[in-house]
C-alpha cells in the first residue's frame, strides 16, 4: 500500500484543520515513524474520545432510544461466499489511473470530479472540446460535467473525459497517464496453514453482510416483529484510492449501519424512507449540533444508484473541498436476503404471527462513515476569531467536558484543591487537570480542542468555595460554589 499516494490537501482551512489535529491530539498519520502509509491514520487522545461520543452518541439515538431496533457486532473476517453472493468479489471495484511520472495513484472518478469542481467559471469553455463526438455520448459526457458527477460511467467514458478535459496530475502537473483499469478494493485473508478455497477469507468491506447472514439468528434468539432494524458500528477495510483530505476516506475505517426490514405489503416503503430522512437530519444538526445550511441532500442518478436499488440518495456536507456524501440512505428491497437464499441455500425470513406468511423482508438502509462524521464535526465547530481558534463543538460530543485549572501551578494549596475538585468531577464527566503556563495559554489550549468550560481555583476559592467557570462560546466567566459544580455542567449537558 506504500505506493498508493495521496494529493495534497489543496484548501486552505483544511490544511489548518489538519494541522490541529496534530497539534492537539486528534488525528495523527499511519506509522509516521517509518515515513508513513497512506491513506491510514491514528487517533490520539482528545481523537479517540471524540469518536467514543460520536459512536456513542449514534448508537444510543438509533438503537438504546428505539424500541423497533437492536443491535449487532459481526466478525471483521467473514467466509469468500459471502462476497461472490453480495456480488463484491465481481463488481466491487474502482477505476484508478496513476500518474507515470510521479508514481501516484487517483481514482478516475474523484480526479475527474474535483477537477470540474475546480474550474467551476470555466465550465462554459467545455462543450466545444466534445463536439467531435456521438450526439448521445457528448450529452451524456456533459450533463456529468454539468452536475460534477461522474459515477457510474464506464471505464472508456472515464478516459476520453480525462483526455478531453486535460486533467494534471494533482502532485507533479504533468499530463502523462496510464490506462484507466479496474482496482478491485477487498482485502483478501488466507486462514490458517490449508491452501486454497477452504482458507480463502475477507476483511469485510462493509458491515450491512454481517447483518444480512445474521437475519434468521437474530428473528430466532430475539422478540422481534416486522418492521424492525439491525443495526451495528464496526471497522470495514477498503483498498481505497484516495486523495486525501484526511480521514474522508481510508482504508479502515468505522461504520455506522442500518439494515431496517419491513414487509412492503404493510409498509409503505416510500413514507419509511422519508421518515429515515427526517431521522437522519436530526441526529446530524441537533445531535450533533451541525449547520443544517451545510447539508443538502442529492439523489442519485441512474447510472451510479445500484442495479437493485429502487431509490438512493446522500446526505452531503459542505467540506472545505466541496459538497460530499455524509450518509447514504437506499431502498435495497430484498436483493440482498434473496442473494444469500440463493448461495448458502438457507432459509433466510421471519413468519408473520398473524398470517403465519413466510416472507423475505425488503430493506431500507442508512449507513454512514463514523470517521466522515467526526471530520465533519470538526469542520463546522472550527472557527478564527480574533488571533484565536476555536473548536465549538456541541458540549455533547465534546472531548472534555471541563478542563480544571489552579490559578498558579508552584501554590500548593491550589494544586491540592484543583486536584480535589478535577478527582470529583471525573467520576461522571470526561475531565483534565491542566497546570501548564499561564491561564491565557491553558484557554487556548482548551479553545482549540473545544472544552465547553474552564474551571479556575483562585485564592478566594480556598476561603470561600467558589470558582471561576468560564464558558468556550460566551466567555462568561460566573463564580459557581464548588459543591454545585456536578448540578451546573448536569443542566448544561441536557
Amino acid at each position: 500500500m506504500a505506493d498508493i499516494n495521496s494529493a495534497p490537501i489543496k484548501s486552505e482551512v483544511m490544511e489548518k484543520i489538519v494541522a490541529l489535529c496534530k497539534r492537539r491530539g486528534f488525528i495523527y498519520p499511519g506509522s509516521e515513524i517509518y515515513g508513513g502509509l497512506a491513506n491510514t491514520y491514528d487517533y490520539g487522545p482528545v481523537g479517540t474520545e471524540l469518536l467514543r461520543n460520536i459512536k456513542n452518541l449514534w448508537w444510543k439515538y438509533f438503537i438504546q432510544e428505539r424500541s423497533d431496533m437492536v443491535g449487532l457486532d459481526a466478525s471483521l473476517i467473514s467466509h469468500h461466499k459471502i462476497w461472490e453472493a453480495s456480488g463484491h468479489t465481481a463488481g466491487f471495484a474502482d477505476a484508478m489511473v496513476d500518474c507515470k511520472s510521479c508514481k501516484s495513484r487517483y481514482r478516475a472518478d474523484h480526479l475527474i470530479e474535483d477537477f470540474i469542481e475546480g474550474n467551476e467559471d470555466n465550465l462554459e469553455k467545455f462543450p466545444e472540446k466534445f463536439n467531435s463526438l456521438e450526439k448521445s455520448l457528448k450529452d451524456k459526457l456533459l450533463e456529468s460535467i454539468s452536475a460534477a458527477k461522474v459515477e457510474g460511467l464506464s471505464i472508456e467514458e472515464l478516459t476520453i473525459l480525462v483526455e478531453k478535459l486535460g486533467i494534471s496530475c494533482p502532485n507533479c502537473g504533468k499530463k502523462d497517464w496510464t490506462s484507466i483499469r479496474k482496482f478491485n478494493q477487498l482485502f483478501p485473508v488466507q486462514l490458517g496453514i490449508v491452501e486454497g478455497e477452504q482458507g480463502q477469507a475477507y476483511l469485510r468491506g462493509e458491515t450491512a453482510q454481517g447483518i444480512f447472514i445474521n437475519f434468521t439468528n437474530v428473528v430466532n434468539s430475539n422478540r422481534v416483529r416486522l418492521p424492525f432494524g439491525i443495526g451495528q458500528i464496526g471497522k470495514s477495510f477498503r483498498n481505497e484510492i484516495t486523495l486525501g483530505n484526511s480521514v474522508f476516506r481510508t482504508i479502515e475505517f468505522e461504520q455506522g449501519e442500518i439494515e431496517y426490514f419491513f414487509d412492503p405489503e404493510v409498509t409503505d416503503w416510500e413514507k419509511a424512507y422519508e421518515e429515515w430522512k427526517k431521522t437522519m437530519d436530526t441526529f446530524v444538526t441537533k445531535k450533533l449540533g451541525v449547520k443544517g445550511s451545510n447539508l443538502r441532500w442529492r439523489p442519485h442518478t441512474d447510472e451510479e444508484r445500484s442495479f437493485y436499488s429502487q431509490r438512493t440518495e446522500d446526505l452531503e456536507y459542505k467540506f472545505p473541498f466541496g459538497f460530499k456524501e455524509l450518509w447514504g440512505l437506499a431502498y435495497r428491497t430484498n436483493y440482498d436476503l434473496n442473494q444469500h437464499r440463493e448461495f448458502s441455500k438457507k432459509e433466510l425470513s421471519i413468519v408473520d404471527p398473524q398470517t403465519q406468511k413466510k416472507i423475505v423482508p425488503h430493506v431500507i438502509e442508512p449507513a454512514v462513515g463514523i470517521n466522515r462524521l467526526l471530520l465533519m464535526t470538526l469542520v463546522d465547530a472550527y472557527e478564527e476569531t480574533e488571533g484565536r481558534i476555536v473548536l465549538k463543538l456541541d458540549p455533547k460530543i465534546a472531548p472534555y467536558k471541563v478542563a480544571v485549572f489552579p490559578l498558579l501551578a508552584n501554590k500548593e494549596p491550589l494544586v491540592a484543591k484543583a486536584q480535589e475538585i478535577f478527582n470529583e468531577l471525573k467520576k461522571d464527566l470526561m475531565v483534565v487537570l491542566d497546570d501548564r503556563g499561564n491561564i491565557g495559554k491553558r484557554y487556548l489550549a482548551q479553545d482549540e480542542i473545544g472544552t465547553p468550560w474552564c474551571v479556575t481555583v483562585d485564592f478566594e476559592s480556598l476561603d470561600d468555595g467558589m470558582v471561576t467557570v468560564r464558558d468556550r462560546d460566551t466567555k462568561e466567566q460566573p463564580r459557581v460554589s464548588i459543591a454545585d459544580l456536578h448540578d451546573y455542567f448536569a443542566k448544561r449537558l441536557t
